[in-house]
């Protein structure tokens, strides 16, 4: 189905190839399970594969790749190649261009030329398969990270092609997510589609996989059977060692740095937030979890004024948001958004962390020293002059990340932190976390992670349907292992809070 021979690509302005001699063959009806760390190259292999690099994106080209057995470059463009393969990228948010969800589905079938009978079947079934019939009438802008994926997929899948590629396309779903994406991929292989599945875990997957290519600085590592992997990751298992505190009464005395009120936020009709009081205090490192959708993401653009209340009150560190201007409000509170390149526009990397500390007027060798130690934190020291959109995308998460502590606020939100990044660089990006927690910040991570939740939260909240219906800091000093052993107990129920 698909080959590639001796295939090299370099990105346009970058030094170094992303892939490397790859030799590869793809046989009609498998499912291929392709995995690696950050930078191995499994983004650039998936644009290759779909035909992008050589249609879209350019750059230098090396060897040859064929799509059944026919040279991708004898294509007419992405549009004849689309006819047969489909893909969901690692940002899914760059495929929603409509205005409703029911618009995102029905563009690709409209332009396919199906009857108008044909196509209202297709839309009822991915929407019902992807479980988003609920969302039909939203704009995509307004949904969660992962009800985007999940639209992203329902529009691919609609399509009903051939090949299927899937880039990071159950990052940020919820476990109740994962486990249907399963089945429909199980479904999907048996009437013998050609699936790709590109993740930093692919564990979930392991059952339906036919073969696993491992990546690792732009080559090919090993290929294996899905049960000779599992073999080898259960003994060079890289889960750290349990680093969190229980959350005591000490920490009740701390000063409260976010304070809401009866925070209530609408998109149209529909509450992402109902009514909802939080309290956190100064240098806690608090864990927001909850299903997509559950209003996770809405609620901590209050704390930077990227959101105003449709109505009650939300102050940090005594500022009323609704009142303070962002550029004020940004002095004290960082956020990371859930996809990272919503805050990446400069042309490099130093650039970027400069732009935010410009505007809170550091500059010169203030500036100069912040830059070099916030990229040394984050691991990206030596890519100081790399256009940003060359990096892969836990680079960019990790890139994310030194924008912000850069300009060292007191409170440091991250939203999904661990997208895009492996279990070792995962552990090392919640290691710093902890620094920064030692040297006074306060930290607020929303995440469907539960090992790093485990790991290093002191304090759970939990989400559903726009408000708090569970926090481990309520109650006389309740033990936080209590309070997680409860959490991991309603999602092996099926309550789908991760």
């Amino acid at each position: 189905m698909i080959e590639l021979r001796n295939l090299s690509y370099t990105y346009g302005a970058a030094e170094e190839p992303s892939l490397k001699n790859i030799n590869l063959k793809v046989k009609k009806g498998e499912l291929l399970l392709v995995t690696g760390h950050s930078a191995a190259g499994k983004t650039t292999l998936a644009l290759a594969m779909a035909g992008i690099l050589h249609h879209e994106i350019g750059g230098k080209i090396e060897g040859n790749l064929s799509f059944k057995n026919r040279d991708i470059k004898e294509f007419d463009g992405i549009k004849e190649l689309s006819r047969h393969t489909g893909m969901v990228f690692d940002d899914a948010e760059s495929q929603l261009i409509f205005t409703t969800v029911e618009e995102e589905i029905l563009s690709g079938l409209e332009n396919r030329g199906y009857s108008g009978k044909e196509i209202q079947r297709r839309l009822n079934e991915v929407m019902e398969l992807c479980e988003i019939g609920h969302l039909k009438e939203r704009a995509p802008h307004t949904l969660s990270g992962g009800q985007k994926q999940k639209v992203a997929l329902a529009a691919t899948l609609a399509l009903d092609t051939e090949v299927l590629i899937l880039d990071e396309a159950t990052a940020e779903l919820d476990t109740e997510a994962v486990r249907k994406v399963f089945s429909v991929l199980k479904r999907l292989k048996e009437a013998e589609k050609t699936i790709i599945i590109v993740d930093h875990n692919i564990e979930d997957f392991l059952e339906i996989g036919d073969r696993v290519v491992l990546l690792e600085k732009g080559e090919i590592k090993a290929i294996k059977s899905p049960a000779d992997f599992a073999a080898v990751s259960e003994d060079t298992d890289l889960t750290s060692k349990s680093s969190k505190k229980e959350y005591s009464c000490s920490q009740k005395e701390r000063q409260p740095v976010i304070s809401i009120k009866n925070l209530t936020q609408r998109y149209g009709e529909f509450n992402a937030l109902d009514n909802l009081d939080l309290e956190i205090r100064s240098g806690e490192l608090v864990a927001i979890l909850g299903e997509n959708g559950s209003g996770k993401t809405t609620l901590v653009k209050h704390l930077n004024g990227l959101l105003r209340p449709y109505s009650g009150n939300v102050s940090v560190k005594g500022l009323n948001t609704s009142l303070t201007p962002v550029n004020e409000l940004v002095k004290h509170t960082g956020l990371v958004f859930q996809n990272p390149d919503n805050m990446l526009f400069e042309d490099t990397v130093e650039a970027e962390v400069a732009f935010g500390l410009n505007n809170i007027g550091i500059t010169g060798s203030e500036a100069g020293d912040a830059i070099a130690r916030s990229l040394e934190l984050v691991n990206l020291k030596g890519k100081e002059k790399v256009f940003p959109r060359h990096l892969s995308r836990g680079e960019r998460q990790r890139l994310a990340v030194a924008c912000v502590i850069a300009m060292r606020p007191e409170l440091i939100i991250l939203d999904e932190p661990t997208t895009g990044l492996d279990a070792e660089e995962s552990d090392r990006m919640m290691q710093l976390m902890k620094r920064l927690q030692l040297e006074g910040h306060t930290i607020l991570m929303v995440t469907h992670n539960m090992q790093i939740v485990k790991d290093h939260a002191e304090r759970v909240i939990r989400m559903a349907s726009g408000k708090i219906v569970e926090d481990s800091a309520n109650g006389a000093c309740n033990s936080f292992k209590r309070n997680i052993k409860c959490v991991e107990e309603k999602c092996a129920e099926g309550g789908a809070i991760v």
